[in-house]
Order: C-alpha cells, then sequence, then structure tokens
C-alpha cells in the first residue's frame, strides 16, 4: 500500500496501492443489507468518473507515466469481495 485516504481537491481515493509499474486506486463500498442495493453498484457511472479524476489528478504529481487500475472492495453484510479491474 502506497497512502490510504488521500484527500484531493474534489474528493478522496480510499486507497492507493502498486501493483508492478501499475497504480491501483481502490474504492472500498460496505452495505450492512442490501436494502439499498450492492455495495459494487453503488460505485456508478457518476462515482467513477471522479476516481478517474482524482486518480489523474494524483498521477500528474506522483508518475505521470505510470499505468492506472481501478478496484473496487465491497463489503456486503460478511462477504468480501475484490473486483480487479472493476472499471
Amino acid at each position: 500500500m502506497i497512502s490510504r485516504n488521500v484527500r484531493l481537491p474534489g474528493g478522496e481515493i480510499d486507497l492507493v496501492c502498486k501493483d508492478g509499474s501499475t497504480i491501483v486506486f481502490i474504492e472500498v463500498k460496505s452495505r450492512a443489507n442490501r436494502r439499498f442495493g450492492s455495495a459494487l453498484a453503488a460505485v456508478d457511472a457518476r462515482k467513477r468518473k471522479k476516481l478517474r479524476r482524482l486518480a489523474a489528478d494524483y498521477l500528474q504529481f506522483v508518475d505521470p507515466t505510470a499505468r492506472p487500475r481501478f478496484d473496487v472492495v465491497t463489503l456486503d453484510g460478511e462477504r468480501i469481495a475484490l473486483v480487479r479491474n472493476a472499471f
């Protein structure tokens, strides 16, 4: 892990990690139950757009040549899952 709870103008990135030469931006979502949908469904188009913009800003300062990847960690009740290359 490189960093967690990275605050940038316009939002926050939950986790920033490295996988080889790839910088991985990880969104963590949890839902106690599915009454309002799954945790993965909460990472909608608006959230994905925001995360891409935040990641681009982060990379400008840290490593403009790095390849980004976006993963999502979901916690649905007691079930934990990692979705690699989520978007």
